[in-house]
């Protein structure tokens, strides 16, 4: 779903700066099975260089509360976010709990061993 800014007036984000823009929506899911996704729109980032500033805004099962979008202005120019300006989209995740074992070592060998970011070539 969309999220928009729920401001009296203009907000402008010059070129690097951010600010969180409030939206007007409160939500408390209490489902450890999901996480809400807080992620950009396509349209700002591209025409504008405006994007949700942590990459994606994760909002835990536990919170209950406004969304607050922070807004990153990554362009070249001064935009200005106007009153009920769709700013973000919001999305519905379900959530795999993990429980993780902590060991002194690993106990089996693999292909890959240890190897990081480009190990395993690229074909």
């Amino acid at each position: 779903m969309d999220l928009r800014a729920y401001i009296e007036e203009a907000i402008t984000l010059e070129p690097g700066q951010r600010s969180l823009i409030k939206t007007g929506l409160a939500i408390n899911m209490m489902d450890p099975g999901l996480v809400a996704i807080v992620a950009s729109r396509s349209g700002l980032s591209l025409k504008h260089g405006i994007r949700v500033a942590q990459g994606i805004g994760v909002i835990d099962a536990d919170y209950h509360g406004e969304i607050g979008v922070i807004l990153a202005n990554d362009g070249d120019k001064p935009y200005r976010v106007e009153p009920g300006e769709r700013i973000a989209q919001l999305m519905f995740q379900p959530v795999v709990q993990v429980h993780l074992d902590y060991v002194d070592q690993f106990s089996t060998e693999t292909e890959r061993g240890e190897g990081g970011f480009g190990s395993t070539g690229s074909k």
